[in-house]
C-alpha cells in the first residue's frame, strides 16, 4: 500500500514539474505580483525573458504581443531575450507580452501593461464658416483613467444647451459640439473644451470660430456651358456678318 502511494506521489510530482514554467520575465519598471506593469505614455518599458532551468533540446525563445509574434534579432533568442517598448503609447494599454519556448508554447510567462495617459488637448485652432453652415467642434477626451468631465465654453461662459441650437455628443473618445445652422450673433467667438482627469487634472484647447456673411453660390458648370454657347453664338454672328459684307462688296 505504501509502495503504491509512493509511486502515485512520484508520478504527481513529476507531472507538476513538467508543467511548471521554466520561463521568467523581469521588467523595468517591475511588475506587480499578478504580472501588471504600471507605466505612462511616452515612457520606456524593458522586458527580459530568461530560461531558468530544466533540460531543453531547443532553448530558443519566442515573444508574443497580444498573440502576435514579435520579430527578434539573431542573438536575442536563446536562453535570454530582451524586448524594449519605447516610447509607450496609449495603444499599448492592456497589451499582454508573452514569452515561451519555441519547442513548447505551454512553457511560458506573461505580463500586461497598464498605461496611464492624459487627454490629448492643448493649443488653439481657428475656423471660419459662413452663416447657415453647420458647425462641428471636436474634443479628444480619450484618457486612462477615463476623464471625469468635459466642459464646453463660449467666450468664457459654459455653453447653454437649451438655447442657440447647441448639441453635445460623446462616443467615449471624442466629445463633439454641433450647431446645424450657425448665426453670427449667437455662435461666433472663442470656444474652449476642458477635460478633467482624476490624476492629470484639467487639459484644454481653444477654437476661434469666425462666422462670415452668406455668399451667393453660382453653379460653375452651367455657367461655363452658358458662356461657351454665348461665345460660339457671337463667333457665328460675326462670321455671318462678314460673309454678307463680302457679298455686298463684290
Amino acid at each position: 500500500m505504501k509502495l503504491m502511494f509512493s509511486i502515485a506521489l512520484f508520478l504527481l510530482l513529476s507531472c507538476c514539474t513538467i508543467k511548471a514554467s521554466d520561463i521568467k520575465i523581469e521588467s523595468t519598471p517591475p511588475p506587480s505580483v499578478d504580472g501588471i506593469i504600471q507605466t505612462e505614455a511616452q515612457q520606456t518599458v524593458s522586458l527580459v525573458c530568461t530560461l531558468q532551468s530544466g533540460i531543453h533540446d531547443n532553448k530558443e525563445l519566442v515573444w508574443l504581443r497580444n498573440g502576435a509574434m514579435v520579430n527578434l534579432m539573431d542573438g536575442n533568442k536563446e536562453n535570454r531575450s530582451h524586448v524594449c517598448i519605447s516610447p509607450v503609447i496609449y495603444n499599448d494599454e492592456g497589451a499582454t507580452f508573452t514569452c515561451h519556448l519555441k519547442s513548447n508554447a505551454s512553457n511560458k510567462a506573461s505580463v500586461t501593461l497598464n498605461v496611464t495617459y492624459h487627454p490629448d488637448l492643448s493649443g488653439s485652432e481657428k475656423m471660419t464658416l459662413e452663416e447657415e453652415e453647420s458647425l462641428v467642434l471636436s474634443c479628444n477626451m480619450r484618457a486612462n483613467p477615463v476623464v471625469t468631465s468635459v466642459i464646453w465654453k463660449l467666450n468664457g461662459s459654459i455653453v447653454d444647451l437649451t438655447t442657440g441650437g447647441f448639441v453635445v455628443t460623446s462616443d467615449g473618445i471624442y466629445s463633439k459640439l454641433r450647431v446645424n445652422k450657425v448665426e453670427r450673433s449667437l455662435h461666433e467667438g472663442l470656444y474652449q473644451c476642458t477635460a478633467t482627469s482624476p490624476i492629470y487634472g484639467e487639459r484644454s484647447k481653444t477654437i476661434q470660430v469666425t462666422v462670415t456673411e452668406k455668399t451667393m453660390k453660382f453653379p460653375l458648370m452651367p455657367m461655363i456651358a452658358g458662356l461657351v454657347v454665348v461665345f460660339l453664338t457671337a463667333i457665328l454672328a460675326i462670321v455671318s456678318r462678314w460673309s454678307k459684307i463680302r457679298q455686298c462688296c463684290k
